[in-house]
């Protein structure tokens, strides 16, 4: 992992419940927003499940580009579970497609390829579903397929993600045991 993930979380941003502080750390975003002085984000009411279609160090990097106008709240590492956070969640993170999801979801993304389940380790689908049920006892989401959805469940979503190898079944019962 590059260094720069290493670095403590700055003051104000926490690990998610049940994380290691040790491995689960702040990476600084692009200035984000990318547009002048959005409104402020409503109380988040979803969690959106991505898929990168990138490996997590090209992910960070495009994150990390103010011209790629794409960010995601946290990313989560196929083989050890690694979470990296690029937006705090009390801004707003430009990854559903939806100005209104965007204003009212954390967005999750997950190293790897819809069409690659490798990609889908034990590692990833554990600690997302720890962080995802971090994030919905704080917020009071309910832990539901209503409440934490793909990014192709997002109205006039255009993206596929997660894709047909992402096991919700698996990922819901671990986000209930949360």
């Amino acid at each position: 992992m590059p260094r720069s993930l290493r670095s403590a979380c700055p003051a104000g941003v926490m690990a998610p419940s049940g994380a290691s502080r040790a491995t689960d750390r702040w990476s600084p975003p692009w200035h984000n927003p990318p547009y002048p002085t959005p409104p402020p984000p409503r109380p988040a009411t979803h969690v959106v499940v991505h898929v990168t279609q990138e490996t997590f160090p090209d992910a960070m990097k495009i994150f990390q580009n103010p011209r790629s106008k794409v960010s995601a709240h946290y990313m989560v590492a196929s083989a050890d579970g690694y979470i990296g956070q690029f937006v705090r969640e009390k801004d707003i993170a430009w990854h559903a497609g939806n100005w209104d999801y965007n204003t009212r979801s954390i967005g999750i993304e997950h190293e790897g390829w819809t069409d690659r389940p490798e990609y889908f380790t034990d590692a990833l689908y554990r600690s997302s579903a720890r962080l995802t049920a971090a994030i919905c006892a704080r917020y009071g989401i309910p832990r539901t397929r209503a409440h934490v959805i793909g990014h192709h469940e997002v109205p006039g979503a255009t993206h596929t993600d997660p894709g047909r190898y992402w096991d919700w079944t698996r990922y819901m019962e671990l986000v209930a045991d949360g």
